[in-house]
């Protein structure tokens, strides 16, 4: 690894590498990335250190008042230790870019949206603990309260590689407060997850094969948003792939971003399913309803969180609502790696 920061380093220095900003970026994006996992490695080895010199003097002095220092320093270390192991997994050819999620309320009307209005605030919590950032690119509110879709980009190292475990179905059940008699209710919204790619990743999209419409920003705005027709939604006719950005403050922004989550979605589905016929590719998403969840969330008449695809399962539901969702992704990777998950 330290060969490989040597030599992006000397390409760093080279006259002609400032030529190509694109690629350029990409070197110094891919230095930080590796000089940030010899740092983490390194604080591996001091944490292993700091906590055997603790243990040392605890059994030369027989003072058990070291216990709970201890007791700390090793639980750090094996957070440490599992945090890496974990990035081990992330292999995927597009795993280190950042992420672009979908989410469509599905059946279940105004409580299906309100729930689809929780998950987006579920991941940007856990974007917030993680060191990530996050921006909805596009949204369209519920009908009486919550979220019918929205796009929502989270930017970071690995963001990709870690949330493409939540792609499917997330499936609710609770006492809804929009039931006027009280009772328990199931809902479902669907996240679909995307790498972000990079700009001089080639796609090929005809020009005649892209309808773009213009229209209003909805939601608050500034000077511009609002007030022109900025917002831009594109239309790839020969699959029916939609997407839509309104929150930049140009038109021509606007439809760059919409675009680059075009090229991303073309790119997914090519490699899923290269050969299938565009309609059975159009088929790959499961119905938004019964029998195709990836996971749980009961919130009565108890609390539990359940991924029916690792077995995996957590009973801090509020905790799970405020992002504490690393043990689902960390079960999920794992359980891809050894071929153990269920269908």
């Amino acid at each position: 690894m330290e060969a490989e920061i040597k030599d992006l380093d000397e390409q760093c220095m080279a006259p002609d590498f400032w030529d190509d900003m694109q690629n350029s970026q990409k070197v110094l994006q891919r230095s930080k990335n590796l000089k940030d996992k010899v740092a983490a490695f390194n604080d591996i080895i001091s944490s292993q250190e700091d906590a055997l010199m603790t243990i040392e003097m605890a059994e030369e002095e027989n003072d058990g008042s070291f216990v709970d220092d201890i007791k700390h320093s090793v639980e750090e270390l094996t957070a440490k230790i599992d945090k890496m192991t974990l990035e081990t997994l992330l292999s995927g050819k597009y795993d280190d870019s950042n992420a672009i999620l979908t989410f469509h309320a599905g059946a279940g009307g105004t409580e299906a949206q309100d729930w689809c209005e929780m998950l987006i605030r579920m991941y940007q919590m856990w974007a917030q603990k993680n060191g990530y950032t996050s921006e909805i690119m596009d949204s369209l509110p519920g009908d009486e309260a919550g979220i019918k879709s929205c796009v929502l980009e989270i930017s970071g190292t690995n963001a990709y590689g870690y949330l493409k475990a939540e792609k499917g179905i997330h499936r609710l059940v609770r006492i809804s407060p929009f039931n006027s008699q009280g009772k328990r209710m199931t809902s479902f919204a669907s996240v679909e997850v995307m790498p972000e790619l990079d700009d001089n990743i080639e796609v090929d999209i005809r020009p005649e094969d892209v309808q773009m419409d213009v229209f209003r920003a909805s939601g608050a705005g500034g000077q511009h948003i609002n007030k022109t027709s900025s917002a831009v939604r594109l239309t790839h006719i020969p699959t029916g792939i939609v997407t839509s950005c309104q929150t930049q403050r140009s038109q021509l922004q606007n439809r760059e971003y919409a675009m680059k989550m075009l090229k991303a979605k073309l790119v997914e589905m090519a490699e899923q399913q290269q050969k299938e016929k565009i309609s059975e590719l159009k088929g790959v998403q499961t119905e938004n309803g019964w029998g195709n969840q990836i996971r749980s969330y009961v919130f009565q008449p108890y609390t539990m969180v359940k991924d029916l695809r690792t077995g995996y399962e957590m009973g801090n539901i509020q905790a799970v609502m405020d992002g504490e969702l690393n043990g689902f992704i960390n079960a999920y990777l794992t359980a891809a790696n050894l071929g153990t998950l269920k269908k």
